[in-house]
């Protein structure tokens, strides 16, 4: 479907993406100033050590899976429609796995420096907010890039010119908005 793109056909798809992006991640930032962000980093402590590298895990592991279906569909190994195939459901599988995974990898972590700095945090505070934003925000993730991926694909836009500010806007704002939703649930569980 689609030969050597020029320099302006990738400029003229990706621009449009790259300016929604930048108006998302202003959200993102709003959101991280508000009064419930900050009573929710007051409330959990390690909240702003990890969420670095939690936002960070989003757009990796989700642009990595957005890279896999763009390359599919460039190879012909995936068809242009979403159809819950062998090679798909593969690839949405491990990509969500490897988000959970790395989510709670990030929580012990964080609690390990926050001990190493003499700082008290509870463990299963931090795994709860991180499981539950990591779990909500995949969902959301996948819906958001499936979508993009196959919609903008039929549409004749190249997968490669707009999925990596898609990927990496979406993490930003679901991820802040899911960390405040997994920083209440923790209050409510514990």
């Amino acid at each position: 479907m689609f030969g050597h793109d020029s320099a302006l056909d990738v400029y003229r798809q990706a621009l449009p993406v790259i300016l929604v992006s930048l108006v998302a991640g202003l959200f993102a930032g709003t959101l991280l100033g508000t009064e419930t962000m900050r009573e929710g980093i007051e409330s959990v402590p390690g909240i702003l050590l990890l969420l670095p590298a939690f936002l960070a895990t989003r757009g990796g592991v989700y642009g990595s899976l957005g890279a896999r279906l763009s390359s599919g569909l460039h190879q012909g190994l995936i068809d242009p429609r979403f159809e819950w195939n062998g090679r798909l459901k593969n690839a949405i599988v491990a990509s969500f796995l490897n988000g959970m995974i790395v989510s709670v990898f990030i929580a012990v972590l964080a609690w390990g420096v926050l001990l190493l700095l003499g700082r008290e945090a509870g463990l299963l505070e931090l795994v709860i907010v991180l499981v539950v934003a990591a779990l909500l925000s995949a969902f959301a993730m996948l819906g958001v890039l499936l979508t993009v991926i196959f919609k903008g694909y039929r549409r004749g836009l190249d997968p490669d010119n707009v999925i990596g500010p898609v990927v990496t806007t979406v993490g930003d704002v679901f991820g802040v908005a899911f960390l405040l939703v997994g920083i209440a649930t923790a209050g409510v569980v514990l």
